[in-house]
């Protein structure tokens, strides 16, 4: 095979697609680059979307050596002795670290005097959000940035420039299906294309073959794709178990990822039907772990009896509504002080379990109400206990 992925790279910021909101003409950072004073720099996002091609690209641009290290094999010591050698020069390295959410603690604060000492430019790639894997002085020396996945419109462009340099007989419907199953993943949609090519014609079928599920996960611009998903939502909502059944059966036939369908429906088990129903999240939450370890043909039907059971039980948004009017409360500036009696160590916290399982005290500085209790489904039940215990 031909390794598009690799023989395609782009070496140039022009040639670099993508990621406009990070290095666009406005962006301080191209700024940056262009001047030569460039900040340590770590990049966090979904596959294929350009973190190493931009960290590569940077380099170039910086005029800088590359020192590729991955941080599952990351060794201090072979660091150590790559920076050596630059080390009486006024040539500073790009040390780039590829999976560095895997550097553990003692690795990370390894980097701390080499980033403080800009003995070398240390940047970093991420599928993990580096705000939870890197520490805080990490972090406090660097720049953070997301990469998002890439549009259609950039994906065809990059399609477009491989055919017309390697080019192939393809139909108009399986350029689509490159572009479409991909889910923003420009490496994803060159390495199928690299099998396909093969074949002496690429077809919808031949794709089918090799990829017979989308990768994408929300990322595409096709109305379809979210129109269907948000009409399989609202019938749930609905509980219309018939026509969610329909709306999932055409994701299904679309090649949609079951694990993005099954993410769509835990988070609808705690926005709609919340505590009418607490069993909805346990069942939505064990369908997502299902379909990641069972594919198709088989997790259609663990899809199917989440989403009837969806459908059938009982509606609410209680929850939903009462932590989005809390943090509307908090972002207003209802910022409330704690009472001294529940602060850690008060002597004059009174301990419930003492006193029956309740007994009155201050819990907030003043009487806020963001939940709504209502009679429907188990919010019933949840209802009478509350008033119960309170003895109201």
């Amino acid at each position: 095979m031909r390794n598009l992925a690799n023989l395609f790279r782009p070496k140039t910021l022009e040639d670099f697609v993508g990621q406009e909101h990070i290095l666009g003409d406005k962006s301080p950072l191209k700024h940056a680059l262009l001047s030569g004073n460039f900040p340590h720099c770590f990049f966090y996002g979904t596959p294929g979307s350009g973190k190493t091609t931009l960290a590569r690209v940077i380099a170039n641009k910086l005029d800088k050596p590359f020192l590729q290290l991955n941080a599952t094999d990351f060794k201090l010591e072979e660091l150590r002795s790559s920076l050596k050698q630059y080390k009486n020069t006024l040539v500073k390295p790009l040390v780039f670290i590829d999976e560095v959410h895997r550097l553990n603690k003692a690795q990370q604060e390894f980097l701390l005097p080499i980033m403080e000492n800009q003995e070398a430019i240390i940047m970093g790639a991420s599928t993990e959000n580096p705000y939870y894997t890197l520490t805080n002085a990490i972090r406090s020396r660097s720049l953070l940035f997301e990469f998002f996945p890439l549009n259609k419109t950039q994906l065809n462009s990059i399609l477009e420039k491989v055919l017309q340099s390697c080019p192939h007989i393809i139909t108009q419907e399986a350029k689509e299906y490159l572009v479409n199953s991909s889910g923003g993943d420009a490496r994803a949609m060159l390495n199928l294309l690299d099998v396909a090519m093969e074949v002496e014609e690429i077809n919808l079928q031949t794709l089918k073959m090799l990829r017979p599920t989308s990768l994408k996960d929300g990322s595409s611009e096709d109305d379809t794709h979210y129109n269907l998903i948000s009409a399989m939502i609202k019938s749930i909502r609905g509980s219309d178990e018939n026509a969610a059944i329909y709306y999932l059966a055409r994701l299904i036939c679309a090649g949609e990822n079951p694990e993005f369908i099954a993410r769509r429906l835990v988070i609808l088990a705690s926005e709609d039907i919340g505590n009418a129903n607490p069993n909805a999240l346990n069942l939505a939450t064990s369908t997502m772990l299902a379909v990641s370890k069972i594919g198709y043909p088989e997790s259609r039907i663990i899809l199917s009896e989440c989403v009837i059971y969806l459908a059938c039980s009982p509606k609410s948004n209680t929850a939903y509504n009462a932590i989005n009017e809390a943090i509307k409360a908090i972002n207003d500036g209802e910022i409330l002080s704690i009472p001294k009696n529940i602060l850690p160590h008060s002597k004059d916290y009174l301990y419930p379990h003492q006193y029956g399982g309740w007994i009155k005290q201050k819990y907030l500085q003043k009487p806020l109400e963001f939940v709504r209790h209502t009679q429907k489904g188990f919010e019933k039940t949840l209802f009478e206990w509350i008033q119960k215990i309170k003895g109201t």
